[in-house]
Parts: C-alpha cells; structure tokens; sequence
C-alpha cells in the first residue's frame, strides 16, 4: 500500500512582519524526513523544485558549520544559497542561517535569515515546521514577492517523495 502523499500542501503564515512560518506534513517519519534534509546526495534529489539541476550540495551538519546549495535552470541562471549551522538536535530540530547569493545587496550576509525546523512524528508522520526569522520587513516581503511559496511546493513535494523512498 502507498503511502499517503500531502501534495502541495504547506501552510504558510505571517505572525509577525518579520516571520515565516511554514508547516507542512510528510508520509514518512521524522528520522527520514531529517535524513533528507541534511544528506547531500538526498538533498540534491528534492531542492530543486523541478526546476533545474542541483549542482552543488554541500554540507558540514555541525554547529558552526556551512551549508550551500546550488542550482542551475534549464535556461542557465543560477540559484544559490548557504548558510551556517547554528543548533542541531538529530531527528527534531535544526537552526541554521540562509543567505540567498543573487541579491544585488553588496553586504549579502548582513540579510540572512534564521531558520528554526522542527520535526514531530505522530503515526509514522511528521509535521515540519520552518520559522524564517528575517532582518526586517523588507526582507521578508522581497521572499514572499520571490515566488517562493510555488517553488517550496514543489520542492516539499519532492522532499516528501524522497523520504518515503528511504523506508
């Protein structure tokens, strides 16, 4: 028997003018759900949306360690984005910074955002739960206007599909 799939089905609020909440629910436990978040080769499978070829996925999943993800579109462009480590409790929870590289800010760092993930499992499903704390409104409304909601989407979707491929 399949799995239950949740296509498409993240929740995103707004609580405050500088916060992103995204939760969404996955047919798999948490210990794979973690497993495809933080595996390069995993994540190389899923972090592209279906919209182009992860060509980098690099990651040191430690505190103070770095994360980078690198993905190319059908037509070229570029997407990158890194970000350090900050707490990591395997299977729960992750707090780490992200950066996206193309912005035009010469000072790209001094905008990254904090994202706090939070894995919880009831039968053999998991709930994630991402919290983007950002730097200021102007940043959190510049990811909002980015078109990220459809490629988050997708890519949970993907993700999704990943984990349950694990058991």
């Amino acid at each position: 028997m399949t799995a239950m799939t949740t296509s498409g089905s993240a929740k995103l609020t707004f609580p405050s003018d500088t916060q992103i909440v995204i939760t969404r629910e996955f047919a798999a436990p948490k210990h794979l759900v973690y497993r495809a978040v933080t595996e390069p080769e995993l994540v190389k499978r899923w972090w592209n949306a279906k919209r182009g070829e992860v060509t980098v996925s690099e990651i040191d999943l430690r505190v103070g360690g770095k994360w980078r993800s690198v993905m190319v579109t059908p037509d070229g462009f570029e997407v990158a984005f890194h970000g350090e480590y900050r707490e990591i409790v395997p299977n729960e929870r992750i707090v780490s910074t992200e950066v996206y590289e193309g912005t035009p800010d010469p000072n790209p760092d001094d905008n990254a955002t904090v994202n706090t993930v939070t894995l919880t499992e009831q039968a053999g499903r998991t709930t994630m739960n991402v919290v983007i704390d950002c730097p200021s409104p102007e940043v959190r409304d510049a990811i909002i206007e980015s078109g990220m909601e459809e490629g988050m989407q997708d890519a949970y979707d993907l993700l999704e599909e990943v984990a349950i491929s694990l058991n």
